[in-house]
């Protein structure tokens, strides 16, 4: 299936996106990003697990005195749930509702995109646990802060994005 057509005017959605932006740091003290939930999500379940052997590790000892029911304290948490509320209200004014889809271009199968979506998925995640942020963190809230790390990192995706796109985007014609 080919990409949707119904997309948003760019400069709305931009507009859009530092209006919320704007709001998380006036509301919160702090901007958005999405990478931080996992990690919360991950360290509670492995205290109700009792994983001890996972808790001493340097992975995790960050966030090992999370409480079950301090999750909902967290604005992370609140964070994930508005941004899965945002994506199916977006859906919906879209008209798109609530099928299941695998974009992708004529010449990949659906296992392809899907193998790609998912290892292209592991190493961001992994990217963004050593990085100490996602790139929306990084991107957004780091950017404007005016951190000089920030945007040089979103330099850097940006210049790698554009690198593998000339050996990948056979795959969209």
């Amino acid at each position: 299936m080919s990409a949707p057509t119904k997309d948003w005017n760019p400069y709305v959605a931009g507009a859009t996106l530092g209006f919320v932006l704007f709001l998380a740091f006036a509301l919160t003290g702090n901007g958005i990003g999405g990478s931080g939930i996992i990690l919360k999500l991950s360290t509670v379940l492995s205290q109700w697990l009792n994983t001890e052997g996972m808790m001493q590790n340097a992975f995790w000892a960050g966030s090992v005195d999370t409480p079950l029911l301090s999750l909902l304290n967290h604005r992370l948490v609140w964070g994930g749930v508005g941004l899965f509320l945002g994506g199916l209200l977006a859906g919906l004014l879209r008209g798109d509702g609530f099928k299941m889809v695998v974009l992708r271009g004529p010449n990949i199968s659906v296992g392809a995109r899907i193998t790609l979506a998912l290892v292209g998925g592991t190493i961001t995640g992994w990217a963004a646990r050593v990085g100490r942020g996602c790139t929306s963190g990084q991107a957004l809230s780091g950017g404007s802060l005016l951190s000089v790390g920030s945007w040089a990192f979103m330099l850097s995706v940006f210049a790698g994005a554009y690198a593998l796109a000339y050996f990948l985007r056979r795959q969209w014609r």
